[in-house]
């Protein structure tokens, strides 16, 4: 009998993880919260029913910040079966606006089917109406020492 894995046993590995529920969502998406990227990194592909984004992740599951400073990573977050996509809030035109995933929120409608939000910091989100949750978060790059030298903070 095997044992179910635990979070910290990707501590020091490339992340590789799928949701196909709202418990599932909610892991990844604290995995990807303060995520940084530009507009540009956004791409919804109707052909392939799917929306991607490149994004530069802070390295949360990285328990030796001890040993060195707080890491980021280039990641490729992709949300599958998407039809449609809805954003508020976010600058059009403007390839190099940089923006910031606060989060990542299921809500269904008529079963499987629903809205996966977006949150972005300064009031943006960004709503994609899926057939079904298939949402991937997967590390592409190795770490790199984050540029401001510290984790982001959320004084509340």
């Amino acid at each position: 009998m095997s044992d179910d894995a635990r979070f910290e046993d990707g501590a020091e590995a490339p992340l590789n993880l799928g949701a196909l529920d709202a418990e599932d969502l909610q892991i990844l998406s604290s995995l990807a919260q303060d995520a940084v990227f530009p507009a540009s990194e956004m791409r919804w592909l109707p052909g392939e029913r799917r929306f991607a984004l490149l994004v530069n992740r802070m390295r949360w599951e990285d328990a030796g910040t001890d040993r060195h400073a707080p890491e980021r990573v280039q990641s490729v977050l992709t949300i599958e079966n998407v039809q449609g996509v809805a954003s508020q809030g976010v600058p059009k035109g403007d390839a190099d606006t940089i923006l910031s995933l606060l989060a990542v929120a299921f809500s269904e409608t008529d079963a499987p089917s629903g809205h996966v939000t977006l949150t972005l910091a300064g009031d943006g989100a960004i709503r994609l109406s899926v057939e079904a949750l298939e949402v991937n978060l997967r590390d592409v790059t190795k770490p790199y020492v984050a540029p401001s030298g510290k984790r982001p903070r959320h004084d509340v």
